[in-house]
């Protein structure tokens, strides 16, 4: 007869743990940092990647200068990302927003200097939108008085009751690609109105720099989160170790499966993405509507981040803030992304899906013609370039967010939450406030790691 797991542990067969972390991102460190906080050194983080970071990365631009490449900003309505960069002594600084922002809509430029740094103008749609988030209870939108009604509709679905003007039009497709990665018509109303609910029920703060989710950075960028979290638990850690199976889901004693072996732990934490899961094989299966909510996990939000390098701002004194908003254009959305010091000037922007060709040194001077046509020459002498396209930067991520199409949240939202057996599930997404963003990945790290504690002092 095949000896148990525990008998194997026992013999020194295979490793053994309370808990094993899956995926070392904000969310999965936030866990191990917190079962750590709880006494409790039992636990390993198996991340696929030969990094930490997850969907946070710098790009070293010398100097001690850095571009972030994935998440980066900050609202003030984010407590939990803020009280995590102050226990790590990472300090915050002010996004650069001074300025006029330049609009190209076809063959006509506009400039205004709006002072918020918001891509969403007031109107009487959006205040429409704020009443409506009120209704929606961010932790568990499906459960919303009107959710069946809300999540039947894609955001375009809605806008097309309303009869918007083209600036209406213009702002909500925007504000839907920015924010949530897809088009008002891949996106479910629900989920829109779930992430404006996290923001106070307010669109225009969640799609500001001024008291906006856009309004602070961190010093030495987002990932530096990860690296100090990271350097805290170097010996838990284990790179370049992709989980591939898991055995006994449901049992006392759970496989985790690696290429370096396998580890057997009494919790799991899932903090990668549930598109991931889908890639993962579980013995036994997992339940049919659980594999099926994998197989439809949205990963449409290929979202490709450029960074341009200058030797110095030079849009600052011209009276530009760094915001391009190229309407039907390649570049979607510019901001400013100098360092606080500005000893260098730094220009980051997102590309619309398809827009551009692959080629990086193509996609370059093609994304600098259009800075030049917003800021003068000048913008046509970088000194580098750097860009990642979250939707192939490698078998692991896939997506930038997860922007729910209509009927997702009701027909799977509270089942994701659900654990399965010995696995909770986290990660950004399963965020009771904040979804999709940094500090909902910490808000989901800190749950998740609290729930296998709570298990573990009852077994």
């Amino acid at each position: 007869m095949e000896a148990s797991g525990r008998e194997r542990a026992a013999r020194g067969e295979r490793p053994m743990v309370d808990v094993a972390i899956i995926g070392a991102g904000l969310s999965g460190l936030t866990s191990g940092r917190q079962l750590r906080s709880a006494s409790i050194e039992s636990f390993v983080i198996l991340e696929a990647r030969d990094r930490v970071g997850g969907r946070t990365v710098n790009h070293d631009l010398g100097n001690g200068v850095v571009s972030e490449g994935g998440g980066q900003w900050i609202g003030p309505t984010q407590t939990e990302i803020y009280a995590l960069a102050e226990e790590l002594g990472v300090e915050t600084f002010d996004s650069y927003r001074a300025g006029e922002t330049v609009y190209f809509i076809g063959d006509q430029t506009f400039k205004q200097d709006d002072g918020d740094g918001s891509i969403i103008a007031d109107s009487p749609l959006v205040e429409e939108i704020n009443a409506m988030a009120r209704e929606v209870p961010s932790a568990a939108p499906w459960s919303a008085p009107r959710a069946a009604e809300w999540d039947a509709l894609s955001v375009a679905d809605w806008l097309a009751t309303k009869s918007p003007s083209e600036e209406e039009q213009v702002n909500f497709f925007l504000s839907a690609t920015l924010t949530y990665g897809a088009p008002p018509d891949q996106l479910g109303l629900l989920h829109y109105l779930t992430l404006v609910s996290s923001f106070d029920c307010d669109l225009k703060q969640l799609e500001s720099m001024k008291d906006g989710a856009q309004e602070k950075r961190l010093v030495g960028g987002s990932w530096i989160l990860c690296a100090k979290m990271a350097e805290d638990l170097q010996d838990k850690i284990r790179l370049s170790s992709p989980v591939r199976k898991i055995v006994g889901w449901d049992r006392e004693l759970v496989e985790v499966h690696t290429a370096a072996g396998v580890t057997l732990a009494r919790q799991v934490i899932f903090s990668a993405s549930q598109a991931i899961a889908g890639n993962i094989t579980f013995e036994p299966p997992l339940p049919r509507e659980r594999a099926a909510m994998h197989a439809a996990w949205p990963v449409n939000a290929r979202m490709r981040k450029a960074t341009h390098v200058y030797a110095r701002p030079f849009w600052r004194p011209a009276g530009f803030s760094g915001l391009v908003l190229d309407i039907g254009g390649a570049l979607l959305w510019s901001a400013d992304n100098s360092p606080p010091d500005a000893s260098v000037g730094v220009l980051t922007c997102f590309v619309r899906q398809g827009a551009l060709t692959a080629d990086p040194d193509e996609a370059a001077h093609a994304l600098a013609r259009v800075y030049a046509r917003a800021f003068g020459a000048e913008a046509l002498d970088f000194t580098e370039y750097r860009e990642i396209d979250w939707g192939s930067v490698d078998e692991w991520t896939r997506s930038c967010v997860s922007p729910y199409p209509p009927g997702f949240l009701t027909r799977w939202g509270a089942a994701s939450r659900e654990p399965m057996g010995r696995v909770q599930w986290s990660g950004t997404d399963m965020a009771d406030l904040h979804p999709s963003s940094m500090d909902g990945a910490i808000r989901a790290g800190r749950k998740a790691a609290r729930l296998v504690v709570e298990a573990l002092s009852r077994t």
